[in-house]
């Protein structure tokens, strides 16, 4: 085994480095979940949530992954044999399918092929073909994960009042919130689900829903659904005292109410345009290189991570294991139908222009390692983008093998 000095660069696109800020905020001692000094700390951390996802309405925070709060947002609203319409962006939009699947829900799933986000028209089109309004709600991912394509939820929510559709409108920003502009309230959106280990900058352990008042009444009518400890009204009800009805992830807790201080800071504008430099310096060292980004839409393209397609014969698992040996750095894998055919790079949460540099030397080092087709050049391409120059990519007869 390598021996390595130095921090292990962690680039896959969660759970994202942790601050030392929030890692020194989260070591303290047990403290009374139902004392006055942790409501102090629970009404924080519940304003907090509000102001990042720009909302009024109540954020639920549950003690779990961001699976948990995709089921929360299901068990809450809907009943099994309620119709659902989905879109198949990526390995996200699958697993919520399948959890889903596993309440019996009737899905309409739309067909993609992992390289852009959902198709806005066949949103509409499929709602406009539901005259008698049978879909109780619309599902999709903002920021596709495993893939690096951007869904709009706000175009999403435009082509449903084209119709005049009253579906409830769900949105996984799991790895959108806190890294690419969010709008709860504004945007139209009924349930948005999120959690702790991505731009929140956080580890594992905390999921998120934000609701409307039309979700909220949609859980109050749903008598059908059996829910307990992801039940809104009981969180909601014991939120107002500052607490939880259970012992909540306390620690996590303190932990959050630093990383929300960290961005707030910063200035969430501040935030989104970082992240935007860092995936445009990345793109620019893929053409570079020569390399093909997973997300073929100029316009869908995420601040938050970049899905890299690995030339034919190359092993992408097989490429990591060289970065990982040689230079200690971790790169995300593709997941499921593009597993061995795609690595994803993390730009994402508390991260800067050097360790996007580390992370870049890191990948076209490995490239010439492991022996990828490449060009020369990407990481002197992303040290123009990021000192606000213009890119004149390489000619292809400067490839080589």
């Amino acid at each position: 085994m390598t021996l390595h000095t130095g921090r292990h660069f962690l680039q896959i696109p969660g759970p994202t480095n942790v601050p030392d800020r929030v890692l020194r905020a989260m070591d303290m001692p047990a403290w009374d979940h139902r004392g006055p000094e942790f409501a102090e700390l629970g009404f924080a951390v519940l304003a907090g949530m509000q102001r990042l996802f720009r909302t009024k309405q109540p954020v639920i925070i549950f003690p779990s992954s961001g699976t948990g709060a995709w089921e929360a947002a299901i068990v809450n609203t809907l009943s099994p044999g309620d119709k659902v319409l989905m879109a198949e962006t990526g390995q996200f939009a699958v697993l919520w399918h399948g959890i889903a699947s596993k309440f019996k829900l009737d899905i309409d799933f739309i067909p993609g092929d992992w390289r852009r986000g959902a198709d806005i028209g066949e949103i509409e089109a499929r709602l406009a073909a539901d005259r008698a309004h049978k879909i109780k709600a619309v599902m999709v991912v903002h920021n596709e994960t495993s893939t690096g394509c951007v869904t709009p939820p706000l175009e999403v929510r435009r082509a449903m009042d084209r119709v005049k559709h009253p579906a409830l409108l769900m949105v996984d920003t799991i790895s959108g919130l806190a890294s690419m502009e969010y709008e709860h309230d504004a945007w139209g959106i009924d349930v948005s689900v999120a959690g702790s280990q991505k731009g929140m900058m956080l580890p594992p352990g905390l999921g998120f829903n934000a609701v409307s008042e039309k979700a909220l009444a949609a859980a109050k009518a749903n008598s059908s659904s059996m829910r307990s400890y992801w039940d809104w009204q009981e969180v909601i009800a014991i939120n107002k005292a500052g607490t939880w009805p259970y012992t909540p992830a306390i620690n996590l807790l303190f932990g959050l109410r630093e990383a929300v201080k960290m961005l707030e800071e910063e200035g969430l504008e501040n935030v989104f345009a970082r992240h935007k430099r860092h995936s445009a310096a990345t793109r620019a060292a893929m053409k570079v290189w020569g390399l093909e980004t997973q997300c073929q839409d100029p316009q869908a393209h995420s601040p938050a991570l970049t899905g890299v397609v690995m030339p034919e014969g190359h092993d992408a698992d097989n490429f990591r294991k060289v970065v990982l040996e040689n230079f200690d750095m971790s790169l995300g894998t593709g997941l499921n139908k593009i597993k061995g055919k795609v690595f994803r790079i993390g730009h994402i949460g508390h991260f800067n222009d050097l360790m996007l540099m580390g992370t870049l030397s890191g990948v076209e080092m490995g490239l010439d390692l492991a022996k990828v087709p490449h060009r020369s050049g990407g990481v002197l391409a992303a040290m123009e983008v990021l000192k606000g120059r213009d890119v004149v990519p390489m000619p292809k007869a400067a490839a080589v093998a």
